[in-house]
């Protein structure tokens, strides 16, 4: 309902995971923070600026039933990104934009709230989610 598009529209910062692939240069942080050219249902779109860094390290996360892929096709980054827009497939299209494609990608906040150890798909009811979404 109303509450769910106020989470997806520019009122609630989601931050992602996203493991990339190649090694992730400070221009390519510096695009994704400005904005990049997408495109949204075949009409390009300028994203709004975010926050992107790189992770030092790869995040504990839960194991994935296949692995994404091994070192032998060379290395990839983690990165933090946190949007508050909420566009389809937006975070793949913004690291393929710099030339880093999406390989896994984890939303790990919504607002204030941590998801942690939410399973995929599972369903949490966060008091106060409504204040913060304005």
């Amino acid at each position: 309902g109303r509450l769910s598009e106020l989470v997806r529209s520019r009122h609630v910062e989601k931050e992602y995971y996203a493991q990339v692939d190649g090694l992730v240069t400070e221009e390519a942080l510096a695009q994704l923070r400005q904005g990049v050219d997408i495109s949204i249902q075949g009409q390009p779109y300028r994203t709004g600026p975010c926050q992107a860094r790189q992770l030092a390290s790869a995040p504990v996360l839960a194991p994935r039933a296949r692995p994404v892929r091994d070192d032998r096709h060379g290395p990839t980054t983690w990165l933090s990104l946190t949007l508050t827009e909420g566009k389809f497939r937006q975070v793949r299209k913004m690291t393929a934009a710099v030339g880093l494609p999406t390989l896994r990608l984890v939303r790990v906040r919504i607002g204030s709230q941590l998801l942690g150890d939410l399973p995929p798909g599972g369903v949490r009811e966060v008091p106060g989610l409504a204040d913060t979404a304005g």
